[in-house]
């Protein structure tokens, strides 16, 4: 089986692009949207919509194998790509990346991959977003040409054992933090509520006291409305930098102190931090992130850190997983390019004692979620997030429902 023809559509994403440089500044609300001038190059607000690319393969049989490009909320910002807009990557999909795979042989999905992976135009890589929604495309079109579920070929080429069960999903609730925590709970997310905290002033406190106050609130109401005594999520909470700005990066007691008393609020249930500081640069942050875990482990704190600012490649993660620079790497599946890497990525991870929470953003779409899905099923990382959207119940839905139907489709064919 070849691909025969490439086509492009343009698309809108699950949420929006943020310039997260100007919200760090202080950029104020207008309602949903922000006030001010944005700061990052390529944005021409603070706020703007998402946009994605659809990338359809068709095959000689007349089947279309699809994936959709798209990139991270915060595009721009710790060492990202630029902002991905259709109408200037539909081009150079179509003129350049396209050719060279017209006639290919639908043989391997892992050769397939590292060639659009690897290309440079003008002596540039490929965006990320480009290579994560073509590669998404010919896994679709390899399994479509062996008659297989996209994770059979990612378990067949990878050599990994398919999982038989749900991979635990990570809900994030946006800056509706309480409502859609509590959705969180009736629908019993594995993990949440992530809770976007990225201001110190409004949503951590300069002393810790507003996240404190509710991380106490979260625990205590997860108890009061479970239905069922046994379910007991993780709680992760993303803080954007904001424990380090607050108390200092370097300053691993000041912040130890703090985690330890959120350790304290969340109990019974575990926590995990994402991104407690932002350290400017990729070497930095790996210092502090390893310091910072260096404390807690030492005062046998149960808070796992999770490294995200500056983790964005498979080789930072690698790097990361290395210096012991945190408990656990969001692998933010847009910002690795190739699925490939992806793959690669929670596969290195399991085999180096880090944690593996295969991520993403709000601003995918519903397909690049599904293909995750079957990554996941294929490779069973630690967590798996809801995507795409803030809206708590469309990306749970998406996320659960296609694991499921992977689930019930392999178990059929035992």
């Amino acid at each position: 089986m070849k691909i025969e023809k490439i086509i492009c559509s343009a698309g809108k994403t699950g949420f929006y692009f943020d310039d997260q440089k100007a919200i760090k500044q202080g950029a104020g609300h207008d309602g949903f949207n922000y006030v001010g001038d944005p700061v990052t190059p390529g944005f021409t607000a603070i706020r703007q919509p998402g946009e994605s690319i659809s990338v359809m393969l068709v095959l000689e049989d007349g089947q279309v194998a699809f994936g959709d490009c798209a990139a991270v909320q915060y595009s721009g910002a710790g060492g990202r790509d630029p902002l991905f807009l259709a109408k200037d990557f539909i081009p150079v999909i179509e003129n350049k990346v396209a050719p060279a795979f017209l006639g290919e042989k639908l043989d391997s999905f892992r050769r397939l991959a590292e060639k659009v992976d690897h290309m440079e135009v003008d002596g540039k890589r490929l965006h990320t977003a480009v290579r994560y929604g073509f590669t998404q495309a010919l896994l679709d079109a390899v399994a479509k040409a062996q008659n297989k579920l996209m994770c059979e070929i990612i378990a067949e080429e990878y050599n990994t054992q398919l999982s038989d069960q749900l991979i635990p999903i990570f809900a994030q609730s946006g800056d509706n933090r309480y409502e859609n925590a509590e959705k969180m709970i009736i629908k019993e997310a594995a993990v949440m509520p992530h809770a976007l905290i990225n201001n110190v002033d409004e949503k951590l406190g300069r002393d810790g006291s507003v996240l404190l106050d509710y991380v106490k609130w979260l625990s205590a109401r997860i108890i009061e409305m479970r239905q069922d005594p046994n379910y007991n999520p993780v709680l992760h909470i993303d803080v954007y930098g904001t424990i380090g700005e607050a108390f200092g990066n370097e300053n691993y007691t000041a912040m130890a102190d703090y985690i330890q008393k959120l350790e304290e609020a969340a109990k019974p249930f575990k926590l995990r931090i994402e991104g407690p500081m932002d350290a400017g640069n990729h070497d930095d942050q790996i210092k502090c992130m390893a310091g910072l875990r260096k404390e807690l482990d030492g005062r046998g704190c149960t808070v796992e850190l999770v490294a995200d600012e500056w983790c964005n490649t498979l080789e930072d993660i690698i790097a990361f997983s290395e210096a012991k620079a945190g408990h656990m790497a969001q692998i933010k599946t847009p910002d690795l390019g190739g699925i490939n890497n992806t793959i690669e990525a929670v596969l290195y991870c399991q085999k180096h004692n880090m944690g593996a929470y295969l991520g993403g953003t709000c601003n995918e779409t519903e397909r690049s979620a599904q293909v995750c899905c079957h990554i996941a099923i294929a490779t069973q990382p630690t967590q798996m997030l809801a995507k795409p959207g803030m809206g708590v119940d469309e990306p749970l839905m998406i996320v659960y429902n296609e694991q499921s139907r992977i689930l019930a489709q392999l178990a059929a064919k035992k």
